[in-house]
């Protein structure tokens, strides 16, 4: 029904004895379409799988019905969680390698109740890397904290294709080795600066600052600007982007620097006004127009990954966190987001399209097979 995914779940080990009552491809088929119909909980997959099991004995073996939610939970709890992400990575792999130019966000985002207090365990950390033109999750890695942002994200660049296309990261990734690696791997740069690596930072704001007194009569720099206004809000940026870096001292120390980038927000709800000024760093060069689409589509993480996992699969809900399970649960949304934001057969929102899943069998295999 969907052989690229399930191709890709086959590689897969089975962490279990040979004398398990159900096979690790019907668990992981069930829990797939369970997460997208709506199910949260292992107890709502194992539900699901139950009212669903005429349906799913027509492509599945079930020879013993459909596992109980301990079942569930406990085989999602010992399946190797890097196993599970490389097999994810490979089957979305297929569809990427297609696209060139893309802009590719990397964030991440704490599960907050994931935590294992009992265990001494902190909720998980999750890094993604968000394909802006596929709305797609390129990849995942799990950190312990935020902290440990540094380390992983460069292990996501080396699972995920960057050719040709622009890396966004926020100031937690704005590092040297990363900037070096994106380019090894045949990418551009935009790189948020903010109090990390703090003498490279201040001259860098110095500068605009200097440059903005004299309206930036002393030096060549392009501009651009946008407007939008929505429902009362009306939001200006300016961007200022500097090519000539020899007065940087640091310059050579960033592989392939070429521009420097000053954004001024102004934004407007009612009688309120506020600004605000952010700086980036690029391996771009002259096109101005370029740096802010990639530096706007970067918020894309936010609000078509992040926001969505909250509010639609209410994962800063979740008290799944047993061993492996609250990080194989992840790569489950993961993969249940992918294959829903792709069905666009029907114009919903990802909440909508979970029910209408659940309800139907048909629109269920739509979403399934929406990535080929």
């Amino acid at each position: 029904m969907y052989n690229e995914l399930s191709n890709s779940f086959i590689s897969i080990s089975d962490p279990r004895d040979n004398n398990s009552k159900h096979k690790l491809i019907d668990i992981l088929t069930i829990a797939t379409c369970a997460i997208i119909c709506g199910a949260d909980t292992w107890t709502d997959i194992a539900q699901y799988g139950t009212s669903k099991q005429e349906w799913f004995s027509t492509f599945l073996e079930l020879n013993h019905g459909i596992p109980s939610h301990d079942t569930f939970g406990r085989v999602f709890s010992i399946i190797n969680p890097k196993e599970f992400q490389e097999a994810f990575i490979k089957w979305i792999k297929d569809i990427s390698d297609k696209v060139t130019g893309d802009v590719i966000a990397i964030d991440g985002k704490t599960v907050r109740h994931s935590f294992d207090t009992s265990n001494n365990k902190s909720a998980i950390h999750m890094v993604s890397a968000w394909s802006n033109q596929l709305g797609l999750v390129l990849g995942q890695i799990k950190v312990n904290d935020k902290s440990n942002e540094i380390t992983a994200i460069p292990e996501l660049l080396d699972k995920i294709d960057i050719n040709k296309s622009i890396v966004t990261i926020d100031a937690m990734g704005t590092q040297k080795n990363i900037a070096k690696k994106i380019i090894k791997k045949g990418g551009d740069y935009v790189l948020a600066l903010k109090g990390n690596h703090k003498n490279f930072s201040n001259d860098i704001k110095y500068f605009f600052e200097e440059e903005s007194k004299n309206k930036f009569a002393d030096v060549e720099y392009s501009f651009f600007k946008t407007t939008n206004k929505d429902h009362g809000r009306i939001e200006t940026r300016k961007h200022y982007l500097i090519n000539d870096l020899n007065w940087l001292s640091q310059k050579s120390e960033w592989k392939n620097l070429n521009s420097i980038i000053m954004v001024e927000s102004e934004r407007t709800i009612g009688d309120k006004t506020s600004k605000e000024r952010r700086y980036y760093i690029s391996s771009l060069t002259e096109n101005v127009e370029k740096v802010a689409d990639a530096i706007r589509k970067h918020w894309g993480i936010e609000n078509s990954l992040h926001w969505i996992l909250d509010i639609a699969f209410r994962e800063d809900d979740s008290r799944i966190r047993i061993e492996n399970a609250a990080e194989n649960f992840a790569i489950l949304r993961h993969i249940a987001l992918n294959l829903l934001k792709n069905e666009k057969s029907v114009k919903i929102g990802v909440k909508a399209k979970r029910l209408k899943s659940g309800w139907d069998n048909d629109y269920l295999k739509k979403v399934l097979t929406s990535i080929q």
